[in-house]
């Protein structure tokens, strides 16, 4: 009886929520109610199948169709998914092996200029015969090629940290992050690899399965709208099979010597877990998913350049990581969506907010202050300027008043209730 109350108050929830966007399509405060009906069903007691069908209707039914409605809230959606497959992949190195890793960005750089350099134009520069671009089906091909470039590298990393824990680990990773990035930036001479610091464009998207039936229709045009519903499911779906394979690795063998290692390494090694190995694999899988990731980021953005892939980005995935609870999965996707919504609509929407108050010429009495003309409020007070303020409070914050996260492992959670 109470899950069918709590199933069909939830169902009440996500109509009413998407009504209110619909309805309110510049509404920040509408998509924030909607989004926060994940969260809702995540905690809803109820079985398992049930909270699937609940996340399949928002997620593949609902938000399509709010975002045709807004562009924008596709766009922040996608935007949103690919945080979230990256902060899975840097769960598995810091969160479940407790490797911290600082340069976790450089996978990301890697898989994204693979495809940047082939489905473009600029490997002309340095191949000869004019074959590029690439044909965009190619786009698949380089899909899976970039899982093995970034566990190539993943483990490549590896190797020379495997005596290294703590500070140390965290300063080589850093270290390799910005050897990266300065690669990029710098290897357009002698032989122009990568354009440098004018970055690379235009980059092909991958192909839509189903243009040639728009063609047969004579609905070509409508193509170009369709792609951002297109990058939605792409994204949709690697973050599902990452999920999916993140959950395996967790049940398996492989995860509980990644946890024992994050405890203890000695006591692992004295176990039998073959630290070493172990450790090469979580840096090849954490390394393969962001590289993937990278792929699909380049090809969605059409132009990629170095600054896309600084240390900060870096910091802003592990602040997701540690907002949600490193070595849950949950908690990686809560902390990816909530840092990436903070960022994208309630920063910018203040900002917007307070642009609009000072282009009103709106002048306020205030007592024992007299008259204040609210367009003199210094553009410095724009909220989407302190993005990185917002990341460091974060990470101050849940350092100090929850170091677990907000959504713990179970392990963690149930260890601590038990303390308590």
């Amino acid at each position: 009886m109470k899950a069918l109350a709590a199933g069909l108050g939830l169902i009440a929830y996500i109509g009413c929520s998407s009504l209110l966007v619909y309805y309110h399509p510049q509404s920040v405060l509408a998509f924030l109610l909607f989004e926060a009906s994940l969260l809702l069903i995540y905690y809803a007691a109820l079985p398992q199948k049930a909270k699937l069908f609940l996340s399949s209707l928002v997620l593949i039914f609902l938000m399509p169709v709010l975002g045709v409605s807004n562009g924008y809230y596709l766009e922040v959606a996608i935007q949103v998914g690919i945080y979230v497959a990256l902060a899975l992949g840097l769960n598995i190195v810091v969160g479940l092996a407790g490797l911290l890793n600082l340069g976790f960005v450089a996978f990301f750089a890697i898989g994204a200029y693979l495809w940047a350099i082939f489905g473009s134009p600029q490997a002309n520069q340095f191949i000869a015969g004019n074959f590029f671009p690439l044909s965009p089906w190619w786009f698949f091909v380089f899909l899976v090629l970039s899982i093995f470039a970034g566990a190539f590298t993943g483990a490549l990393l590896g190797l020379p940290v495997l005596r290294l824990r703590g500070d140390y680990l965290a300063i080589v990773t850093l270290g390799f992050g910005e050897v990266i990035r300065s690669l990029v930036n710098n290897l357009d001479k002698p032989i122009n690899l990568t354009n440098g610091p004018r970055g690379i464009n235009p980059i092909e998207k991958p192909p839509l399965f189903f243009q040639p039936v728009l063609h047969f229709f004579g609905f070509e045009s409508a193509a170009a709208s369709l792609y951002p519903l297109y990058f939605y499911f792409l994204v949709l779906f690697l973050v599902v099979v990452i999920i999916l394979v993140t959950r395996r690795l967790n049940d398996s063998s492989i995860g509980r010597a990644w946890k024992a290692i994050r405890e203890d390494e000695i006591a692992a090694a004295a176990m039998g877990v073959p630290v070493v190995r172990m450790k090469l694999l979580a840096f090849a899988v954490g390394a393969s998913f962001a590289a993937a990731v990278g792929v699909l980021f380049a090809a969605k953005q059409v132009y990629i350049n170095p600054e896309s892939f600084t240390f900060m980005e870096s910091i802003g995935v592990l602040a997701m990581g540690i907002l949600g609870g490193m070595g849950s999965i949950p908690g990686a996707i809560l902390g990816a969506s909530v840092v990436t919504i903070v960022n994208l609509q309630l920063l910018k929407g203040l900002s917007l907010w307070l642009n609009s108050l000072r282009q009103s010429g709106i002048v306020l009495s205030l007592p024992l202050l007299g008259s204040f003309d609210l367009s003199q409020i210094p553009a410095q007070f724009e909220p989407a300027k302190y993005e990185r303020m917002v990341f460091g409070l974060i990470l101050i914050l849940m350092m100090i008043f929850r170091p677990q996260g907000i959504l713990p492992p179970r392990q963690n959670s149930e260890r601590s209730n038990g303390a308590a």
